[in-house]
């Protein structure tokens, strides 16, 4: 009955062995996703809140604090970004946010702020062989943008 057991003891540590890969991948991937999508989606939020926040002004202003908001969080600019890799070149001056009217009687008119070239850098660009991102570990996200109408 011992030699039994110790048998079963010695083929449970190797199945041990031969399975840990595998749960450490799983497990730095989805820590790697979730982290992703988490600054993915803080870089969303404040883009939204820049779009609101200029969707009040007089169009044409107040763009210096909106590009401060959606870095920063706040319009001042203090503090440090919200996400890693996020920084006032993601959101250049000249494009970043732009006025449309449309319509005669009512005039509509509408904001949009842009975020481009958003870098999310992993913090393991491979695990066990995998690539996660490209060589540096920073997979670039697609244009960010929110749209909204200006109150008559």
């Amino acid at each position: 009955m011992k030699r039994s057991h110790r048998t079963q003891r010695g083929a449970a540590l190797i199945e041990l062995a031969l399975i840990i890969p595998l749960l450490l991948l799983m497990t730095f991937i989805t820590t790697e996703f979730g982290r992703a999508m988490y600054e993915y989606n803080a870089v969303v939020k404040s883009t939204r809140d820049a779009v609101r926040y200029l969707s009040v002004q007089t169009p044409g202003t107040h763009v210096t604090e909106a590009r401060n908001l959606i870095v920063y969080g706040n319009t001042a600019g203090t503090g440090a970004p919200l996400a890693r890799g996020l920084s006032l070149s993601n959101v250049p001056a000249g494009s970043c946010c732009t006025w449309q009217s449309v319509g005669a009687n009512p005039i509509i008119t509408t904001v949009t702020v842009r975020v481009s070239s958003y870098t999310f850098h992993s913090l393991f660009p491979s695990v066990i062989g995998i690539v996660l991102a490209d060589a540096n570990g920073n997979i670039v996200f697609s244009e960010i943008a929110a749209t909204m109408r200006a109150p008559s």
